[in-house]
């Protein structure tokens, strides 16, 4: 383009002056353009968004939409969020087929120019030739094109940055946690302690009311109550996965956040309730990964907990694909995995979020010898709500609304007349024994 207004100059410069009048008007269409249809980009990648989001929950929930009637409902759904992902994608349509004709015309009404003034010139006989109109509507040409290319190849940058956009959101949210920690143990003892412990998810809304707990080394305690009570809180507290609004939690006397963040969590190992596998081999689930875990290791840990056999059984044994989420394996066995999962990184601290809910009677059996085996001579923390499976526990605490109501051994706390415990307990043994 620099070049090709250069020659223009050069031949004639009121040829070029009068080409060169459409230039600005067509970079001012281009900018008015780009601009549009950033935006216009940005509400389409939105829409694929909210489509793929939508799809992805109806795939993996099929079984629930099926159950409970929801085809033609949630095929509606998807239509009007198709239709909105059209509509906007219609839109961009609509500004490319704008653009490029008026991008069209003012190319032509350059010409028309060129051939208007240039004509004139010519009959008048003042040194412009028709081969020199000829040359300047070819310059014409060659000097708007590559404005239209790249108007177009913009946009498609600008798609792809628009796109980009959303990914690197992602990657530059600054995290929550602070990890300013440089305090490094190769094996801690266990000893958690929490003092006057106040905890927050939505300012002005403490789930967690000036607790104050002591764990002792190898100890075993249980945390019981009802749900909302803030026992999960405490476990997500003690791995730093959110600060807390006021107190202290330390272990083995150093507060958390003196710790690095990742050597306190390598010695933390938690089993939650909803396991989550990878679609990968039962033996990567196990040792994610981990190059210092070899399958003879986790086979003897798998005997160990019992639940070697069970593995064996499946095709391939640790070889054996789960599929997405452990899809494979009932709940049950995805807890045993997650058991495994917990005892071969050899943690200093075990925490069991309800692990032992929703499984068969024959997989709580499983479960609950694995339990015994895995805690025995390490800091454990077990939330339940079968009460059954935590009377050997050293010490039990009972949670209500953000505080601790009780605590003490399983006998200490049913000899307490009206104790919360005791009635938890009544409730649910005769619950059992009526079933």
């Amino acid at each position: 383009m620099f070049a090709v207004t250069v020659v223009m100059l050069i031949l004639n410069w009121k040829l070029a002056l009068i080409t060169l009048t459409i230039l600005p008007i067509l970079v001012y269409a281009t900018k008015l353009f780009q601009v549009a249809i950033k935006a216009t980009f940005q509400e389409v990648r939105n829409q694929v968004a909210n489509l793929n989001g939508f799809v992805q929950e109806r795939v993996t929930g099929m079984k629930i939409v099926q159950l409970f009637n929801r085809e033609s409902i949630e095929y509606e759904n998807f239509k009007e969020i198709n239709d909105k992902h059209k509509k906007a994608h219609v839109k961009t349509i609509w500004y490319y087929s704008v653009f490029f004709p008026i991008a069209e015309i003012l190319s032509s009404i350059g010409i028309g120019l060129i051939v208007w003034f240039g004509g004139g010139q010519a009959i008048q006989n003042s040194g412009i030739s028709v081969g020199m109109i000829m040359g300047f509507i070819q310059f014409a040409q060659m000097l708007f094109r590559p404005l239209r290319q790249i108007a177009d190849k913009f946009n498609q940058l600008q798609m792809g940055i628009v796109a980009g956009e959303r990914v690197f959101k992602v990657i530059d949210t600054e995290s929550s946690i602070a990890k300013s920690g440089i305090v490094k143990a190769d094996k801690l003892k266990g000893d958690i302690s929490f003092k006057e412990v106040r905890f927050s998810y939505i300012k002005g809304e403490e789930v967690l009311k000036g607790i104050s707990l002591d764990v002792k080394s190898g100890q075993t305690i249980a945390i019981v109550g009802a749900t909302g009570a803030g026992k999960s809180t405490i476990i997500n507290l003690i791995n730093r996965f959110y600060e807390i609004d006021s107190g202290t939690i330390s272990v083995d006397g150093v507060s958390v956040n003196e710790y690095d963040l990742e050597n306190l969590r390598n010695q933390v190992a938690i089993v939650l309730q909803d396991v989550f596998l990878f679609s990968d081999s039962i033996l990567n689930n196990i040792t994610l990964k981990n190059e210092n875990i070899s399958l003879k290791e986790v086979e003897e840990a798998a005997k160990q907990i019992g639940i070697h056999d069970f593995i064996m059984t499946l095709p391939n044994g640790y070889h054996y694909n789960v599929k997405e989420r452990g899809a494979m394996l009932s709940s049950g066995q995805r807890q045993l995995i997650a058991f495994l999962r917990a005892y071969v990184s050899k943690p200093s601290i075990l925490i069991l979020d309800e692990a032992t809910s929703s499984v068969d009677a024959y997989a709580e059996q499983m479960i609950q010898f694995a339990t015994e085996t895995i805690t025995k001579n390490r800091t454990s923390i077990v939330i339940a709500h079968r009460l059954a499976t935590i009377k050997q526990a050293d010490k039990i605490i009972v949670m209500d609304k953000g505080f601790i109501v009780e605590e003490g051994s399983h006998l200490e706390l049913l000899e307490k007349e009206n104790g919360y415990y005791k009635n938890l307990y009544d409730k649910q043994f005769s619950l059992d024994k009526a079933s």
